[in-house]
């Protein structure tokens, strides 16, 4: 082959390969925002219940369109379909976003990250559990790694008085990355018969209107009119920016780069959401924080590289 026609083979390699990362990095940097803004929104006042609803109302168009844009043209879904949406909606999405944000009232936006990315650990677990998949010595490495520096960024949040609160909502979010990861474990099937754009359409749509119904049960619908302005703008941007885009943005990416690649531009998620919350939120920035922070990076990578 000439040089004359290797180049534009080259060209056009690097052209869906540099898209592809860029779609990546911009889902991981979306994601990570979601817990910027439910931590400016509690500064209004709201409480978890209240956002949470905000957030899936306006999301729940989006997901609707997307779940219909994905559907066109394939056969209905059955009984056991609709049964196992309902399920992955609930513990995919609701539950495991409730979760998330009843957390983040108790813990910083940093401490959040960290442990939400640990998910791929717990993934391999239920796989380990359900399945009796192996584990290698190098995976267990990585996650004695990883949770290693959890715990640092945890130790170091105890220590400045916030034992209790701390402690809670270390839970509540490690437990909302329990449900996440059962949702992932479970849903191999359903995403080789629905497809994966259609299945997290359907399960978000679930999840929406299942916050939509806490909400309407559990506070006086009164109480929307009585928010400040700027939840609901922060709402607004948490459902689309921080949620419907960067489902999409990663879902172009994987096509592009493979799940794979895509995983591992993910590790900039958590040093975005450092940075956001130093210059956004005034959150502190510690050696604590640093040290814990590169050895859940450095886990996850170890974890994910050897489990190939």
């Amino acid at each position: 082959m000439s040089s004359e026609s290797i180049a534009p083979a080259r060209a056009a390699h690097e052209k869906p390969l540099a898209a592809g990362l860029a779609l990546a990095t911009f889902g991981a940097i979306a994601f990570s925002g979601k817990a910027i803004i439910v931590k400016l929104a509690y500064r209004y006042g709201v409480d978890a219940v209240t956002l949470i609803m905000l957030r899936m109302l306006f999301a729940l168009p989006l997901f609707v369109a997307m779940a219909w844009w994905a559907g066109r043209g394939k056969p209905p879904l059955t009984r056991r379909d609709w049964l196992g949406v309902l399920g992955l909606g609930f513990s995919g999405y609701y539950l495991a976003s409730f979760l998330d944000f009843a957390g983040l009232a108790y813990i910083t936006a940093s401490l959040e990250r960290l442990i939400l990315y640990l998910n791929p650990t717990l993934v391999l677990l239920f796989g380990w559990i359900v399945y009796r998949r192996r584990i290698t010595r190098w995976q267990v490495l990585g996650m004695a790694v990883s949770y290693t520096g959890v715990l640092l960024v945890f130790g170091h949040e105890v220590q400045l008085g916030q034992t209790a609160a701390a402690a809670w909502g270390t839970l509540l979010v490690f437990l909302s990355a329990v449900s996440y990861a059962v949702y992932l474990v479970a849903s191999g099937e359903f995403v080789k018969r629905l497809g994966s754009l259609r299945l997290v359409g359907l399960a978000t749509s679930v999840a929406c209107l299942l916050c939509i119904a806490q909400f309407l049960v559990l506070r006086p619908v009164s109480g929307v009119f009585e928010l400040a302005p700027q939840v609901i703008w922060l709402s607004v941007l948490n459902a689309t920016l921080c949620t419907a885009v960067p489902v999409l943005s990663v879902m172009m990416a994987i096509e592009r780069i493979g799940a794979p690649m895509a995983a591992q531009t993910g590790m900039v998620g958590p040093m975005s959401t450092i940075l956001m919350g130093v210059v956004i939120l005034g959150e502190p920035f510690t050696a604590w924080t640093a040290a814990g922070t590169v050895l859940v990076i450095t886990g996850i990578f170890v974890f994910t590289r050897t489990g190939r």
